[in-house]
């Protein structure tokens, strides 16, 4: 990820105060060159930049940033320990993983550690801007580039006209791609929940896929469904 320039984006409004940011990366000058690169963006201010798991827990406790960035690759801990470490000593915080890994199981390891955003490292800069003014709490919101980078995707993942979707499944997905849970998507379809989950569960064979998330997100790279704040 380049960190040298970008395009601002018009992401705050005057009077706002500006989103706290805390960097944990054990490469030390991609960190500190992150922090300088976002602490040129309007809105945006990296409070404190950690090395390790364990300091990044310390500071995430002292500073309560508003968002945490964090590699998922570290030594001693990784990412994904700081992470469930982190919502409990820091639960107003949102956290954005950041990392090299982009196969679709650690996009599900990092939701089920908590984090609520997963960048490649080898996306741009704008887009890791465009992916942290808006990730939210309890959402999993993944960088558009992810399905660009995935090599599990681009070798095995079908052709789209290869994925013979019923209409009601591809109901069935495109709620699931929006963030409704199963309960929702029954009561919307006006199903059973036990007959929603059969759906899904043939969602999983035709897509190739052992989880909800995985769905979503093969179905995303196989333009089934949008990419929610895709270009």
């Amino acid at each position: 990820m380049s960190v040298s320039a970008v395009e601002r984006p018009a992401t705050h409004s005057p009077g706002r105060p500006a989103i706290s940011i805390l960097i944990i990366d054990d490469h030390r000058s991609f960190a500190e060159l992150l922090s300088a690169a976002l602490n040129t963006i309007p809105g945006m201010l990296c409070v404190g930049v950690a090395t390790s798991a364990a300091s990044g827990i310390s500071r995430a406790a002292e500073l309560q940033p508003e968002v945490v960035v964090i590699d998922i690759h570290m030594p001693e801990h990784d990412g994904l320990f700081a992470t469930r470490r982190i919502r409990e000593v820091s639960p107003g915080s949102v956290i954005a993983v950041v990392t090299a890994y982009t196969e679709p199981e650690w996009i599900s390891r990092a939701a089920q550690a908590g984090a609520s955003a997963f960048i490649p490292k080898g996306g741009s800069l704008t887009e890791l801007i465009d992916v942290l003014t808006r990730v939210r709490a309890g959402q999993m919101l993944v960088a558009p580039s992810t399905f660009n980078a995935s090599p599990r995707l681009s070798r095995t993942a079908p052709d789209t006209g290869h994925v013979p979707l019923t209409p009601r499944e591809l109901e069935v997905i495109t709620y699931l791609g929006q963030g409704v849970q199963t309960e929702g998507i029954a009561k919307v379809l006006g199903v059973s929940v036990h007959t929603c989950r059969g759906y899904m569960k043939s969602l999983h064979t035709k897509l190739g896929v052992g989880t909800q998330l995985e769905a979503v997100i093969r179905a995303q790279s196989l333009g089934i469904i949008g990419v929610p704040g895709g270009h």
